[in-house]
């Protein structure tokens, strides 16, 4: 991420961790501490780090140093977009696969993967698909299959030590579609194995609900302004959002 438009929901994980442990009851502060990221903002770039100040989510990073040590060393945040149209089409394929690696300890962004993926079923996008997610035909064109970036994920994870066992590290997404419903049922209609390591995740809107005590029905929208947070980047935009 270079820009402070990919950092929203990066930046609901780390406002929203402070105002979560000012929410929580006694009994649900060390459960919901055990496994939500202590912040994760000072990115990657300088100018992430520049641009989120000017949002004010820099002064919060005092607030984080209250929190216990995280259960895991990484927090992977994860958001697909794929094909899709009004009616929906099937079956849907990804065609943006970005993922940010988050230091669990020092809550900075690490590492980013991000690539666009070419849909072989629909290969071309429908005007709604582009229209919601921001993607245009150019992007996906001539781009990766889903099999190759999925290798390439794995060497990824390999290259920045996510594979080796004692390397405690999860996936975070807003919601169960992306690795519940989307990635598993692509690869069982290619005939693609999944990896372990994404049969496991933080559900976002999970962790916010028990913490808050109401249920985000517009997702990342509805934390944002249930935790007073100015929504920035693009909606319905994997590294965008």
């Amino acid at each position: 991420v270079s820009d402070a438009s990919g950092c929203s929901m990066i930046a609901l994980l780390h406002t929203g961790a402070a105002k979560f442990l000012q929410n929580l009851l006694p009994r649900a502060r060390q459960t919901v501490c055990s496994f939500l990221p202590a912040g994760v903002l000072k990115g990657s770039s300088s100018i992430v780090s520049r641009k989120l100040a000017s949002h004010g989510f820099g002064a919060s990073m005092a607030a984080m140093s209250s929190f216990p040590p995280q259960r895991y060393h990484y927090f992977l945040v994860l958001d697909f977009e794929a094909t899709c149209d009004k009616p929906q089409i099937h079956p849907q394929e990804i065609i943006e696969f970005p993922i940010l690696k988050l230091n669990g300890r020092t809550m900075e962004i690490e590492s980013t993967f991000h690539m666009y993926v070419q849909p072989v079923v629909h290969p071309q996008l429908t005007p709604f698909c582009t229209e919601l997610t921001g993607i245009i035909q150019g992007m996906v064109d001539g781009q990766p299959s889903l099999q190759q970036v999925l290798e390439r994920v794995d060497e990824w994870m390999a290259k920045e030590g996510l594979l080796d066992p004692s390397v405690k590290s999860i996936f975070v997404t807003c919601g169960d579609w992306d690795l519940k419903v989307m990635l598993p049922g692509q690869c069982q209609y290619l005939g693609l194995p999944v990896a372990d390591y994404f049969k496991q995740w933080i559900n976002l809107k999970k962790a916010y609900s028990f913490a808050m005590g109401s249920w985000p029905k517009n997702g990342l929208l509805d934390m944002n302004k249930g935790l007073n947070l100015q929504h920035i980047g693009r909606p319905h935009s994997g590294i965008g959002e």
